[in-house]
């Protein structure tokens, strides 16, 4: 029998369990004691499934933690955890128990491992994870984050001041203050506002105080009263001035000042009423009554007035003082008002500006040229000038122009009487007189100095060429180049490198070219070749020198000279391919082989014949002719010249007196009259003439037909 899994085996007094291995085997029966009748017991059996367990013993479950009942089927309650339920739980504060474990899921605001505790301060929330918001000393409730404003806050938040009129907890209760008063929003303490004061700011400052809590006095004089919030003074009948300290100014009265005194003739007005105190020889409410009649003045009215009577007012009736007419002055009221004055008695002064004439009686005012307005404080408007600002303007591009006298005042970039010209070259600027800094061509603008450049330049004076890869205006087109040094900034064209050509550089030069955009030729001679990049020169065999123009040395050939040349015997080497021109008279590759001619041939194999006359050698190596003695020339055709004799006429003659020289031995041959071995004795008279023949020229013939004589050898 084979037994895969645990056994429960029964003894008289209790059950246990014997772990069995699937690879062990048992008999049928267990060697125990069992009373004979009970044959081996098998896994115990429960009536009803375990659920969440397993059976232990017959009816008898053993449930999983968190789970309860004979069956294993009924979930633990919320205080209890573990296998049967058999625990109770720890947990605090609503939080929720494992079932299983007995750990404690706290709610939210509370924490520690029954959640005994809240959350600490400052946090809230499931976790104790979430920061609270609230500010200005608010509670944060430790479960919501619900913000619980201190007195006088108020907002989600409690961000915010209580809104006026309302302060203390939650902003509930009402402010008392009055009459402007500002309610503290805590305490609702009232902060009053100048001028008030008391507990709720219902009382006014007392008389002589003013500010804020009526902390201030009063500085008023002459009976002034003085306004309890500001301080400021409220004079009485007569006064003015920030302390009511003045008296009102001559010709006024009243409150504030603001009536006109009516008194006449010189009487003074009373500030307080506006009452006249006339002048002697006045009277009347306003003392415009005169005592003495027009004309005439004294205490008894019998003299006459002396003003200027057209000019003159009236004549003082007491003093015969004469009142002018406004406009005039001067004890008889017979001169004009001086220049900046006008009105009664010349007093007022004109209030004209800008240089204007003052009408000396109504002070109009007479505007000088580009001003115009009732004071002549306004220019003409734009495009006047002149008297009255009836003259227009000629300025042309927006040019300002004097309201005086219309003269042009040019913008930059301008000039001219009018501003229609523009400024010259090479200027800028107000009345053209900067000068410009643009390089390279560049233009300058004649408003404000700034240079446009020219194709392929940048920088503010359009000194720096374009940068590498761009040319052009402004320098913003892309060079489009493949083999080279960039292109050219202010046209495009590519700077090829050396080797290259076309527009983009992508064609290699041409044979005979070389160098930058293939500009140069080559100079290689002999059939050398060029290199397109440096213009070195590739020397065909048989040919070196940077130019290819000279030969291999003797006794090299070959490319670049390299080979070293076998020709022996004075023979030739071949400086292309190093074969061998053999001198006269050898043969063979590297003429070492001898080669004889026959007489009368010479050269290589013989094959050229000799042309030498009169007995000359003809060289067998070169065919030269070696003369025989008397002989000379390229073939030995002439004899050796007059004076001369011998082998290559090397000799020189000794014959005297016009004697014959053999061109061979050179034996003398004597004229007539001569003899010995160089014809040096004569005899004769023939022989004395033949010494004076330096007079007379006489051939040998001649000579003979006058001496019967003929010449003999020097042997006779």
């Amino acid at each position: 029998m084979f037994l895969t899994k645990e056994i429960v085996v029964l003894t008289s007094l209790r059950s246990f369990f014997v772990p069995m291995k699937s690879n062990l085997t048992f008999p049928c029966f267990f060697p125990f004691p069992f009373p004979p009748s009970h044959p081996v017991p098998f896994p115990a059996q429960c009536a009803e499934k375990c659920v969440h367990g397993r059976c232990m013993a017959p009816n008898t479950c053993q449930c999983e933690p968190g789970w309860g009942g004979p069956d294993c089927s009924s979930a633990c309650d919320s205080n209890h955890w573990g296998p049967h339920c058999s625990n109770r739980c720890q947990c605090k504060n609503g939080a929720l128990c494992n079932p299983i474990t007995g750990a404690c899921l706290c709610t939210p605001g509370h924490r520690g491992w029954r959640c005994e505790e809240r959350c600490e301060a400052g946090m809230y929330g499931a976790g104790c994870q979430q920061r609270c918001q609230c500010q200005n000393g608010a509670y944060c409730d430790h479960i919501t984050g619900e913000c619980r404003c201190s007195p006088g806050y108020t907002g989600a938040f409690c961000e915010d001041l209580c809104p006026p009129g309302k302060h203390g907890q939650q902003c509930e209760e009402r402010c008392p203050c009055q009459n402007g008063g500002i309610c503290h929003h805590v305490t609702g303490e009232c902060s009053c506002p100048p001028g008030w004061m008391g507990t709720v700011c219902g009382q006014p400052c007392p008389e002589g105080r003013f500010g804020s809590n009526c902390s201030q006095e009063c500085q008023c004089h002459n009976g002034g009263t003085c306004v309890s919030s500001t301080g400021q003074c409220l004079c009485s009948p007569g006064y003015t001035g920030e302390r009511c300290q003045d008296e009102c100014p001559v010709g006024k009265f009243g409150v504030d000042c603001s009536q006109t005194c009516r008194c006449e003739n010189g009487a003074e007005c009373y500030h307080v009423s506006g009452a006249c105190l006339c002048e002697p020889g006045y009277t009347g409410e306003h003392c415009e009554v005169r005592l003495c009649p027009e004309g005439v003045y004294g205490f008894r009215c019998d003299k006459g007035c002396p003003c200027q009577a057209d000019n003159t007012y009236s004549c003082h009736p007491m003093s015969g003082e004469c009142t002018c007419h406004p406009g005039w002055s001067g004890l008889y009221c017979n001169e004009t008002c001086a220049p900046g004055f006008f009105g009664e008695a010349c007093r007022q002064v004109c209030r004209c500006q800008n240089g204007a004439d003052c009408h000396s009686v109504t002070g109009m005012c007479i505007c000088a040229p580009g001003f115009k307005g009732p004071n002549c404080s306004t220019l003409c408007p734009p495009g006047t000038h002149g008297v009255n600002c009836s003259s227009l303007c000629g300025c042309k591009n927006d040019a300002t122009c004097s309201p005086v006298d219309g003269s042009c005042s040019c913008k930059a970039g301008w000039h001219g009487v009018d501003c229609s010209i523009n400024c010259p070259s090479g200027t800028w600027g107000l009345g053209c007189n900067r000068t410009c800094h643009c390089a390279n061509g560049g233009a300058c603008d004649a408003l404000n100095g700034e240079c446009t450049c020219a194709p392929g330049w940048r920088g503010e004076k359009c000194n720096f060429h374009c940068q590498d890869g761009t040319y052009g205006m402004d320098c913003k087109e892309n060079c489009d180049c493949s083999r080279a040094n960039g292109c050219h900034p202010a046209t495009g064209y590519c700077r090829c490198l050396a080797g290259w050509t076309g527009i983009h550089c992508d064609s290699v030069c041409p044979e005979g070219r070389w160098g930058p955009n293939c500009s140069l030729s080559c100079n290689c001679k002999n059939g050398a070749s060029c290199s397109p990049d440096e213009g070195t020169c590739e020397c065909a065999p048989g040919y070196r020198g940077t130019t290819c123009q000279r030969m291999c040395p003797s006794g090299r050939f070959g490319k670049n000279c390299a080979g070293v040349c076998t020709c022996t015997n004075n023979g030739t080497c071949n400086p292309i391919d190093g074969s061998c021109q053999c001198y006269p008279g050898w043969i063979g590759s590297d003429c070492s082989q001898r080669e004889t001619c026959p007489p009368g041939q010479w050269g290589p194999n013989c094959i050229h014949t000799c042309n030498c006359h009169n007995g000359a050698f003809c060289s067998a190596y070169d065919g030269e002719c070696k003369c025989t003695a008397g002989w000379t020339g390229l073939y030995c055709t002439q004899r050796c010249p007059l004076g001369y004799y011998g082998k290559d006429c090397a000799q020189t003659c000794q014959c005297q007196n016009g004697a014959d020289c053999d061109h061979i031995s050179g034996q003398c041959t004597c004229r007539t009259g001569f003899m010995g071995r160089h014809c040096e004795q004569s005899f004769g008279w023939a022989g004395r003439a033949w010494r004076q023949s330096n007079a007379v020229a006489l051939n040998p013939l001649t000579l003979t037909v006058l001496t019967g004589l003929r010449r003999v050898p020097s042997q006779c």
